[in-house]
């Protein structure tokens, strides 16, 4: 079954249960089109929904939608995807420190589809120590537009966006800083922090800086330090991710926030207590059960 069935299908059983809880065979009989073998019907319904921490069953085989988690939301595959990375000078945006450096790179439907960058001249002097960490010198910043005259163009960029970047609390917070500084106002949009997706998604990395991440992936960043070369190998690792809250069962954006704020087992598949005819069907013997 294909990954775009497989995510219909998940669609069609919460719109079923949406009228209230089910029981699995009944699932299997209207979202499958399963009449044979009770078991083999039962298993395949654990298979759909069985990691969907949408979904709820209880000792009995009946299904209901979790009243705690959120709906069904936009497919993962159609939302678009900022992926943001930004060089500093160093120090804490409160503390006054700017950007030097901004990179976004847009993601849809599985592949990049648009990037932007620009160096910032921040106003202030680059330590030497994050010179030789990112090779941006005073030299290249003052050559650079002001955050003010690149401002509009970042707004664009992310209006209509999940934000997303490697500890997105940093790259958000100066962001939104500058935009606050120069426009007065921030896009109020979604955030998606790439470290935390790999905490939860891909829980076997110990260590979760972008060094390890791209590397667990095969990821290459070409440029480490620099907000292009780092936002392109997040946005890569970020497809990578996506892939990962897939294979879970988790379809939409709305399932992917709330899977990474909580931890839910997965629901046990028991072949014998599942693999029972329909309520109220006829048994081989005559017996209504």
């Amino acid at each position: 079954m294909s990954r775009g069935g497989d995510a219909s299908l998940v669609r069609s059983a919460a719109d079923l249960l949406g009228g209230g809880p089910c029981h699995t065979l009944d699932l299997a009989h209207t979202v499958l089109g399963l009449t044979g073998h009770p078991g083999a019907a039962s298993a395949a319904v654990f298979h759909l929904l069985g990691a969907d921490p949408r979904f709820q069953v209880d000792a009995e085989g009946v299904w209901s939608l979790d009243p705690s988690v959120v709906p069904l939301g936009a497919s993962l595959d159609e939302v678009r995807f900022a992926v943001v990375d930004v060089e500093t000078t160093g120090g804490a945006s409160w503390r006054g420190h700017r950007i030097t450096d901004i990179s976004i790179v847009e993601v849809v439907g599985g592949r990049i589809v648009d990037e932007y960058e620009t160096l910032v001249n921040p106003g202030r002097s680059i330590p030497p120590s994050i010179t030789a960490l990112t090779g941006i010198t005073n030299g290249m910043a003052r050559a650079a537009p002001f955050f003010e005259h690149v401002a509009d163009e970042v707004t664009r960029r992310l209006q209509g966006r999940v934000f997303v970047a490697h500890n997105a609390t940093f790259d958000w917070g100066f962001v939104t800083a500058e935009l606050l500084r120069t426009t007065g106002d921030a896009p109020d949009v979604p955030r998606l922090c790439t470290v935390r997706m790999c905490r939860r998604l891909v829980p076997v990395l110990r260590r979760r800086n972008l060094d390890e991440v791209a590397r667990h992936f095969r990821v290459t960043i070409h440029a480490r330090h620099r907000a292009y070369g780092d936002a392109l190998a997040t946005a890569r690792v970020l497809l990578r991710l996506l892939d990962e809250a897939r294979g879970r069962g988790i379809e939409d954006l709305a399932t992917l926030a709330w899977y990474l704020k909580r931890r839910r087992r997965r629901k046990r598949f028991d072949p014998g207590q599942y693999a029972l005819e329909f309520p109220g069907s006829v048994s081989r013997a005559g017996t209504r059960r």
